[in-house]
Formats: C-alpha cells, structure tokens, sequence
C-alpha cells in the first residue's frame, strides 16, 4: 500500500512569492535552501520542498515565470504600436522606475539585477529567461527608435543602434539606483532629462509632446 505524504502546511502560491522576493533580493547563487525554507515557513522540510517544487533550480524557474508575467510586463508598452514611440518609451521608463522603488517588494528590477543573479559559468543557464527579457526590452527600444525614424519623428542620420544602447544601459541602471536608496523622485527627473536625447534627435515639429502618464 501506497504510503500518503505529510499534507502539506503551507500555501504554494504565498510560499513561490516569498521564494521570489528572496531571489529577487539575492539572486540564485546566493539563496540557499535553508532560507528558502526559512521564508516559505510553516515548518517545512527538505524532504517536502523537494516534493512540492522538485528543486532549487525548479523553483527559480518558477519564479522567473511569475515575476516575467506580472513585475516586468512595465515595458510591455514598448510595443504598444497604438502609441507613438516617443511616448511609449518613456512610459516603459516611467513604469520601470515606479515598480522598481514601490513598497512590498525588493527593490530594483529582477530581470535587471539577473546578470549578477548566477555569476558562476556552471549557473549562467539558470538565468537565461531573464537574459532573454533583457534582449527583448533592448529590440522594443530599438524598434520605438526606428518607427520614429520612419515616421519621421527623428532624424535619418541617427543611429538606432547607439541611441537604443543609451536608452537600454539607462534603463538597466535603475536598478543599481533603487538598490542604492535613490529616490522615485530623482529617477523621474533623470528620466525627463535622458528624453531630452531623443527631442535632440528629434526633427522640429517632434521635439515637443506630452510627457508620459
């Protein structure tokens, strides 16, 4: 006869959002299972962690999905064609930094702070999902640039490359500035003065619009 496990003590889903703001403030390499336990409470068990996410490894990867699907969806916007790119992208910032310093959670961004989350080559594979949303919020700003050069918004000799990579590393730079307790504040006003690059770029009937909601 089938021997019956200990029922389980504790809720899945509080427990996978506490594992989550521990990576989230740790990274992989750093968070070790006693903790994970220790944040997961109600007792737990090596031999019942296992039973409920199969692994560590498991369940940061369950992590990643949840926090893809509901922190990191600020840049979504990026591709959002019904607005114009200008716009788009400095929502994407103004979201990202909102998220980034808002209370009940670990500041700076996930997916920002996951190059550091498994720095050692035999975990580098962990984090891929997070290196994946890194490249794909760097093409939707790439693509706000070139939509605005073929609309012509901005000018045809700029180039999308570099003025993405400025936009890109500004963006991934939140995160060391909400870690290092810098204000929403401070982070709006630099984020009107890094738009001040576009307008430059700009052609002069797009150089003023209305900042982003």
């Amino acid at each position: 006869m089938k021997q019956m496990g200990r029922p389980r003590t504790f809720d899945r889903d509080a427990a996978v959002a506490q594992a989550l703001h521990l990576f989230w403030e740790q990274g992989y390499e750093s968070t070790s299972l006693s903790q994970l336990k220790a944040a997961i409470g109600g007792g737990i068990s090596a031999p019942s962690f296992y039973a409920a996410f199969g692994s560590k490894e498991a369940l940061y990867r369950e992590c990643m999905t949840l926090y893809l699907s509901t922190y990191a969806k600020v840049t979504e916007c990026l591709r959002d064609t019904a607005l114009a790119p200008r716009q788009a992208l400095e929502l994407a910032l103004r979201r990202s930094a909102r998220m980034q310093c808002e209370r009940g959670h670990p500041k700076g961004c996930m997916v920002g702070l996951g190059v550091m989350s498994a720095p050692s080559p035999e975990f580098s594979a962990v984090t891929t999902p997070l290196t994946r949303s890194r490249s794909r919020t760097r093409a939707g700003i790439r693509a706000c640039i070139e939509r605005a050069i073929e609309r012509g918004e901005l000018r045809q000799d700029v180039d999308p490359r570099a003025l993405s990579t400025v936009f890109d590393s500004f963006l991934i730079g939140l995160s060391t500035l909400a870690r290092d307790g810098v204000g929403l504040q401070a982070m709006e006003a630099a984020i009107t003065q890094v738009m001040g690059l576009w307008d430059v770029s700009a052609m002069p009937h797009a150089r003023r619009q209305a900042p982003a909601a």
